[in-house]
């Protein structure tokens, strides 16, 4: 039995090793380096020191920090809660029990947006609300006059960047949950004079509550991770109008070199998921 195990433990090593170096050391490191004055230039470059809690007093002391809070609770909702998760929701039922015509061609529409690398999105999504873009030139058709969309509504435009990115997956995790409710008690509720509201209402929805869940909670996590998209559609800008919290880390530890202040802002950023993450499940009263 030793030598079994001997060789298991071997056999499971390298990634072990793997997971070690590339996922507990880095949070290990991230946790360190939050609680330190640790940065590229200045002095703190030179003297490394330990400075306790005084990141995150400086960060919620700093009104750009909270601007940028506001700025990812606002893409979070509209983004995620009610675009990806609502409209991925809305096209699963449209889907359910249709041909298999219409079903490949609507698919391959949405995951099309779903399986195009986030930069490339972003880069069509620049085209499509630039000023010369094809959005102006649809509604240029129609004798209205084009908007300057990334400038006078970015927040908007990238948020309807990443529901159009992104509401495939959540598509895809109701559709396969819907097609797993049984017909008869769908017919059976239909018999009993229920009409679509209420067969929607009290059977539909509780029977899929598992999944609107986790893929509210998934969608949650890679919303508020969300950081070329936006950053390559408008900067953070114009001025603090699109900052969300990963492009004010990132501007915080790469433009203004302070990696400790940088890190502490990702600790947060890892709360703030966890946090959505609990009321979801206890909103929807499901055990994880």
């Amino acid at each position: 039995m030793g030598r079994k195990k001997s060789g298991a433990f071997l056999f499971f090593t390298p990634s072990i090793l793997l997971l070690l170096v590339f996922f507990i050391f880095p949070i290990i490191l991230t946790f360190c380096f939050a609680f330190t004055n640790m940065a590229l230039t200045g002095e703190a470059a030179k003297n490394l020191q330990f400075v306790g809690f005084q990141n995150f007093i400086n960060m919620f002391q700093d009104p750009d920090f909270r601007i940028s809070v506001w700025r990812t609770l606002v893409f979070l909702i509209f983004s995620a809660v009610i675009g990806q998760v609502m409209l991925g929701f809305i096209l699963a039922l449209l889907m359910k029990e249709k041909n298999v015509t219409f079903r490949r061609i609507l698919g391959i529409i949405v995951i099309a947006a779903w399986v195009t690398p986030e930069i490339v999105v972003a880069f069509c999504m620049v085209s499509f609300f630039s000023d010369n873009g094809s959005l102006n030139q649809i509604i240029g058709w129609i004798g209205l006059k084009p908007v300057s969309w990334l400038f006078s509504f970015p927040m908007v435009s990238v948020i309807i960047a990443n529901i159009w990115h992104g509401t495939a997956f959540s598509m895809m995790v109701y559709q396969s949950a819907l097609d797993e409710i049984p017909k008869d008690v769908e017919e059976a509720a239909v018999i009993d004079g229920t009409n679509g509201f209420q067969l929607l209402r009290h059977i539909t929805i509780p029977m899929v509550k598992g999944s609107i869940v986790t893929n509210m909670m998934l969608v949650t996590l890679q919303t508020l991770g969300v950081f070329t998209l936006i950053y390559t559609m408008t900067g953070g800008g114009p001025g603090t109008a699109t900052q969300t919290l990963p492009v004010f880390m990132y501007n915080q530890a790469f433009v203004n070199y302070q990696f400790g202040y940088g890190t502490a802002i990702s600790l947060v950023l890892l709360f703030i998921g966890i946090v959505t993450s609990l009321l979801y499940m206890k909103s929807m009263k499901v055990k994880m």
